[in-house]
């Protein structure tokens, strides 16, 4: 496959991944998940036993496309999230170990993906959030399972009920990120780190990975319980105001309906 949204290099048994539409902040579409299926794929056919995964330009990724997303039906929304659910899934299983090198943005979707990886780093720029609430939807790509885990229910309540957004030292002390850096700290630690991984025994470190994934509980299961819940908020007026809001770059007008 021919990348286009996604740049990838690979150096012995680790693996540079990077978001590559630095124009769009790294927009999550459907082409996007796409590669980062194909990306994964290849990994394991590589034998990686560790990738960063990271963005270019000011944006780790922004969050899916919400001009496309305007345009979803209930039947097309619940395909999109589970696709995207599907796909991150595939992350948190897959046998390598991902380190998310947050370099800006990281918001809905984008940090649904940092979510789904196995470490975080970040910038001192980066910037945290699940803004859907205020799109009148829900994330859609894992964060309700997932944030919870590694921030505990109280605070992931606060960050997705709120739609706020929260500095890279935030992050740390909520526990969702190991460590904050300056920018241009960021990928060499980010790569010391992934050659630190790739000298383990790689089924060792596969093996390790699933374990502690067991003890922090399953995430609902290829994403079918968040997906119908993020489809459902296709059919209410508020829902699909916020999106039409957020194109026409206005304050949306809900009426709990």
């Amino acid at each position: 496959m021919h990348l286009e949204c996604l740049q990838l290099s690979i150096s012995g048994k680790t693996a540079l991944v990077e978001l590559a539409r630095p124009d769009q902040l790294n927009v999550l579409d459907e082409q996007a998940l796409n590669e980062l299926e194909f990306v994964l794929n290849h990994l394991l056919e590589q034998g990686v036993k560790a990738a960063i995964l990271t963005g270019q330009g000011r944006a780790f990724a922004a969050g899916a496309d919400v001009k496309a997303m305007a345009e979803m039906d209930e039947r097309a929304a619940r395909a999109f999230s589970l696709k995207g659910n599907q796909i991150f899934q595939r992350i948190e299983e897959h046998p390598a170990i991902f380190v998310a090198a947050v370099n800006g943005y990281a918001l809905g979707g984008g940090l649904e993906l940092a979510l789904a990886c196995d470490l975080r780093l970040a910038s001192s720029k980066a910037v945290f959030g699940q803004p859907e609430i205020n799109l009148g939807i829900i994330p859609g790509f894992g964060g309700t399972q997932r944030l919870p885990r590694l921030i505990g229910p109280t605070r992931a309540k606060e960050w997705i009920l709120t739609g706020r957004r929260y500095n890279a030292q935030e992050a740390l002390t909520a526990g969702l990120v190991l460590e904050v850096v300056e920018p241009e700290e960021l990928l060499p630690k980010a790569q010391a780190l992934a050659q630190e991984l790739a000298d383990k025994s790689g089924p060792i470190l596969a093996l390790a990975k699933r374990a502690i994934n067991a003890s922090t509980g399953l995430v609902d299961q290829n994403g079918q319980t968040e997906a119908g819940l993020f489809a459902s908020c296709f059919t209410y007026h508020d829902g699909m105001e916020g999106l039409k809001a957020f194109v026409e770059k206005r304050k949306p007008q809900f009426q709990d309906r």
